[in-house]
């Protein structure tokens, strides 16, 4: 080993073990954190209320709006301060659905398990036209159907093969799993190899088909669930910056293959379609739910845990993210029920249109500590602390993920240690993506989203219909929040702020982000497994 390498690894090795040896925790502290958190437990009366009373909270949706005014009504009764819905836009319209029912009218009846896309329009009354099978990958595929479609039902896509199910639908991460995420990965160099579709392209190509079927005539879209079999269905949403979009479908993948069977058997299919949907020009305008719990010596340093509190409609919002809602706002209950004294102000948000790009807490990172585009740091840049993020279903947690943080390590080496007994601990220096996290990330602020077990939320819940309250572990929510509340604590009361990485360079907006009101993801499509 060369000597210069040996002399860093000896130094590394030293402020390592002088950083693990200034952490104190306070174990009188984390019983008590661990009692409230099992014993008194509101997490799932959160949960219910978020779920099963306001339903799905497609940012700006009338439910999103009445959860909103419920969760600012629940922190006030816990006794917080500066309970308020903080205001950024604009977001855009918002859109809901009354009601929805399809059926197959021949060649037999069958009702048809479906739902609507967000921000597309309602049917206007029944719609009953004979169905055709046009898949399109590209907008070449469109010459071929010119002067074709007027009237018609549109299939928009292949069918699916869904072979037997041999792994379970549920599952937790192993020892040897959780083994592999603490172990550094060298980079790999890219291959330069460009991906098929840019967001701009694929953007562009939903538009260009969208404007296709408008000027052929066509009066519905039905797509297939991406994902899922038995029922369930994935989808999400239209551009919400259109006021032009085609009312669109998506069905459970076994009866859109019946259909486009039949279809493909050259025999007659007509269907039925009925929906009512309603959009929200009032007020463009989205918010973010913000509590706190003021500090003391060090009030204006601050500490934040959070959610995001909005979802796709197709559910209930259940455990993308009524559960990282939950437990975020019981974090702030058991810290102020227990009257812990704290040095730095601990701030709760629940934040909006993240399913739309991180939308909320992108605005709110942007008003309060840096613009990305300059990366030039307000005040309240240098007097914050941490960041502590919830959203990957309703499993327990299992470690975290250092965000390249490696100063972190042996803070939440010794954090973790009274909670070893609740299979919590591996530490991963490794990004993870697609929260809202990345937002504190992006402007060089400690944010951290933390590893949990994934049960069935990659295969059965994830932007689906079946994201509904059943499918809530409540004990793996009590020990979240015991957890979180017990590292929110940690953070508020240590001796310095928590180590940060260097100050990225700014970063211009890529397209669509200077924009909230851009494009959502894949039409009709689950998004990938964060």
């Amino acid at each position: 080993m060369l000597p210069r390498l040996k002399s860093a690894l000896a130094l590394a090795t030293v402020l390592a073990l002088t950083v693990t040896a200034q952490e104190r925790v306070d174990l009188g502290v984390v019983h008590q954190i661990r009692t409230e958190a099992f014993q008194n437990s509101k997490v799932m009366d959160t949960v219910f209320q978020l779920t099963d009373v306001y339903g799905p909270r497609l940012t700006n949706s009338p439910q999103f709006r009445a959860a909103g005014d419920w969760a600012v009504k629940q922190l006030k009764k816990y006794g917080l301060d500066d309970v308020k819905l903080e205001k950024w836009g604009p977001f855009g319209r918002g859109w809901a659905y009354t009601s929805y029912w399809g059926y197959i009218d021949e060649p037999q009846y069958q009702p048809l398990i479906g739902y609507p896309l967000a921000w597309t329009p309602g049917t206007e009354g029944p719609l009953t036209s004979e169905a055709v099978l046009a898949p399109i990958r590209t907008e070449a595929d469109l010459e071929q159907y010119k002067g074709k479609f007027r009237g018609k039902i549109i299939l928009r896509d292949p069918p699916r093969d869904l072979p037997l199910p041999t792994d379970p639908a549920g599952r937790r991460l192993s020892d040897a799993q959780l083994a592999d995420l603490s172990i550094f990965r060298i980079p790999v160099p890219s291959d330069g190899a460009r991906p098929r579709f840019t967001p701009q392209q694929a953007r562009r190509l939903r538009e260009r088909i969208n404007q296709f079927w408008k000027d052929e005539g066509v009066p519905l879209v039905v797509r297939i669930s991406s994902a899922g079999d038995a029922g369930t269905v994935f989808g999400l949403g239209a551009d919400r910056s259109s006021k032009d979009n085609v009312p669109t479908i998506v069905l459970a993948a076994e009866h859109y293959n019946r259909i486009a069977r039949l279809l493909d058997h050259k025999f007659p299919v007509k269907l039925t379609f009925d929906v009512k949907a309603q959009f929200y020009d009032d007020d463009p305008a989205s918010f973010n739910v913000i509590a706190e719990i003021p500090g003391r010596a060090k009030r204006d340093e601050v500490v934040m845990v959070g959610a995001h509190f909005d979802s796709w409609h197709l559910g209930t919002g259940a455990t993308d993210n009524a559960a990282g809602s939950a437990v975020a706002m019981e974090v702030m209950r058991i810290l102020k029920t227990l009257d812990l004294k704290m040095d730095r102000t601990v701030r709760l948000a629940l934040w909006s249109g993240e399913e739309e790009g991180l939308l909320g807490s992108r605005a709110y990172v942007k008003e309060h500590f840096a613009d990305p585009a300059t990366m030039k740091p307000t005040p309240e840049h240098e007097r914050f602390s941490g960041y502590f993020n919830l959203d990957n279903g309703s499993g327990k947690i299992r470690g975290v993920n250092l965000q390249d943080n490696d100063a972190m390590r042996p803070i939440f080496e010794k954090w973790f240690e009274p909670f070893k007994d609740m299979g919590a601990g591996t530490i991963a220096l490794r990004n993870t993506a697609g929260t809202d996290h990345l937002s504190f990330d992006t402007v060089g602020l400690p944010g951290f989203q933390f590893i949990q077990d994934s049960l069935d939320y990659n295969t059965r819940t994830h932007h689906s219909n079946m994201d509904v309250y059943d499918r809530i572990q409540p004990a793996d929510l009590k020990q979240a929040a015991a957890i979180i509340a017990s590292m929110v604590y940690n953070t508020a009361t240590r001796p310095d702020r928590l180590p940060r990485k260097p100050l990225p360079k700014p970063r211009p907006p890529r397209s669509g982000e200077d924009s909230p009101a851009g494009a959502t993801p894949s039409v009709g499509m689950a998004a990938a497994p964060r």
